[in-house]
């Protein structure tokens, strides 16, 4: 059975998309510690990140930094915190969040409830900022 991740690319769950490529799409995480908080999935699915050939996981990295220029452009901060932890979905993925300090990182920090018209504004301004690039 395909993951969610793979659902979503598919179009087969609606998602708030950010951006996409022929390998990668970026999406908010519905679940979000702070407004701008996105995730970045290949389009292959693979559980594990270091499963991704050295090619796909250096592109990956590329994408993920140009999103981050994004969310940093549309959500100033100090910088744009990355993390991998690939529990919780098995479909490797690189969450990206706006930060002003270290505790901003802390995953078992209660998360932001948005509207749907919330999570389509942050989305927007994001969007907004990728096409720039």
């Amino acid at each position: 059975m395909a993951s969610i991740f793979s659902r979503i690319i598919a179009g087969e769950i609606p998602c708030y998309k950010i951006a996409e490529n022929d390998k990668f799409f970026a999406f908010l995480d519905i679940n979000p510690m702070v407004k701008g908080h996105t995730l970045i999935v290949p389009k292959q699915e693979t559980d594990y990140i270091f499963d991704l050939n050295d090619e796909d996981l250096a592109a990956m990295h590329v994408f993920a930094k140009h999103v981050a220029a994004a969310i940093k452009r549309a959500f100033p901060c100090k910088k744009v915190g990355e993390a991998v932890l690939g529990l919780e979905v098995p479909h490797a993925h690189i969450h990206l969040i706006p930060i002003n300090k270290e505790s901003d990182m802390i995953f078992s920090n209660p998360k932001l409830k948005l509207s749907d018209e919330e999570m389509e504004a942050v989305a927007k301004a994001i969007r907004e900022e990728w096409q720039k690039e």
